[in-house]
């Protein structure tokens, strides 16, 4: 039996039986090329079944311009055709942001992203979203940063995360919720769990998890090991409520971890003295690891898809991809 930790998701968009675990690549990695170039390399390789296109928030959306594409049915028509002729499907649309931020123009901008995404994604049939919670200021006046309360023993970090809550974030994502249930029933949004942002571990999940039952989690276990958590025991907690994963790895440096520890604020460069940093799957973690994830979420009953998402400083996109995908597809096929 799978966990719901709000114990109330009712079948929304979760359930994907009688599917096998497809790969992925998430499209942004590769922004210098066209749409059109991405898809018929993807498919060419033979290895990935699902693009993940970037419609918005941080993604600059190099292969996709939402509100052309909702303004013009033909357009529209036009775009999918490209997936279609090469055999690909949609694994999610990407829209990870802020729409908390305490500077009212960010969030607007990024709030109207995650709305044209969900709009977006119920034009085309597709039933993930991708996306970030956000995270506001300290404080009602604040409007220059976020401030991310990851703990801290000092008095004046003392409730800041408290209000977050409750004056932001929940009466944020409980309106969104409804506003994505309006527009698009079969849709899940899907919390990259990132420190950074208010949803960033199991914890903080399991409290946005009780604002709406189409809240889900983008996976990534590469954002657990650098923060001590264990991505399998991740797994198994948000269970059915997990809507895409991502693929993606960590190595992590110990000679470095001794003398920094894990929180080190020059991320990401420069990459040769970080204690860790983000990797081609199988190159922080090795094959029998990644199958006992594979394992882990096949039993969870995940049936979607594994989306590689490219961010290794040391090898190239191409290079980095076709590794990644070849060590998943061996592990999902066995």
């Amino acid at each position: 039996m799978t966990n719901d930790p709000a114990g109330q998701y009712g079948g929304v968009g979760l359930e994907r039986s009688n599917q096998a675990l497809r790969i992925g690549l998430f499209a942004d990695a590769m922004p210098g090329r066209t749409f059109e170039d991405v898809a018929g390399w993807a498919s060419r390789t033979g290895l990935l079944q699902d693009l993940e296109i970037g419609v918005g928030g941080y993604s600059p959306a190099p292969h996709c311009n939402p509100s052309q594409l909702l303004a013009d049915p033909k357009a529209l028509r036009r775009w999918r055709a490209t997936l279609d002729h090469a055999g690909l499907g949609i694994s999610a649309l990407n829209v990870s942001g802020n729409p908390l931020h305490p500077n009212p123009a960010l969030a607007q901008h990024h709030d109207r992203d995650l709305r044209n995404a969900i709009r977006l994604a119920a034009a085309l049939g597709v039933d993930r979203v991708v996306a970030m919670s956000g995270c506001p200021g300290a404080a009602p006046a604040d409007r220059a940063a976020p401030h991310f309360s990851g703990g801290g023993w000092l008095p004046d970090l003392d409730g800041i995360a408290a209000w977050q809550w409750q004056e932001r974030v929940a009466p944020y994502w409980l309106e969104m919720s409804e506003f994505a249930r309006s527009e698009h029933p079969r849709v899940v949004i899907c919390f990259e769990l990132h420190p950074g942002t208010f949803v960033y571990n199991f914890e903080t999940f399991q409290r946005a998890a009780g604002l709406g039952p189409n809240l889900g989690v983008n996976l990534d276990p590469s954002h657990f090991f650098w923060q001590s958590m264990d991505p399998l025991a991740i797994v198994e907690a948000v269970g059915a409520r997990i809507g895409h994963v991502h693929g993606k790895d960590t190595t992590l440096h110990t000679d470095r971890i001794a003398l920094n520890g894990m929180l080190d604020n020059r991320w990401p460069n420069p990459p040769d003295a970080m204690p860790w940093n983000f990797a081609t799957v199988g190159r922080g973690h090795d094959a029998e690891w990644w199958a006992r994830f594979v394992k882990a979420l096949v039993g969870q009953g995940f049936a979607g898809t594994i989306s590689i998402e490219y961010e290794d400083p040391f090898v190239p996109a191409e290079e980095s991809i076709l590794e990644s995908a070849r060590l998943l597809r061996s592990l999902t096929r066995s």
